[in-house]
């Protein structure tokens, strides 16, 4: 008897903040990799669908995305961080 199915990964790869297509809001977007893997005896082997996503926090709109605007959103976000690590403003320090 050979048992065999897929099992799903879902991985959080940034936050951005965007302006939503469906609300028209400003606000914070998950950006998501959705991976289906072939199990043989409950251990997972190799992917067979990868798929990408955005989904809004305020409204919980979700939009599909390829993995070139995928790669391209993480670019800009890593970019973003390594500016400015904490993700806010930066001000100067006032006594």
């Amino acid at each position: 008897m050979i048992i065999f199915g897929t099992k799903g990964y879902l991985y959080q790869l940034a936050i951005l903040t965007l302006v939503c297509g469906h609300c028209g809001n400003p606000s914070a977007h998950t950006l998501r990799k959705r991976v289906t893997k072939f199990t043989l005896f409950f251990v997972p082997l190799f992917p067979f669908s990868t798929k990408y996503s955005t989904q809004c926090t305020f409204c919980g709109a979700e939009q599909k995305l390829t993995k070139e605007q995928a790669e391209q959103l993480q670019a800009q976000d890593a970019g973003t961080q390594q500016n400015n690590p904490y993700g806010q403003p930066q001000q100067p320090y006032r006594p």
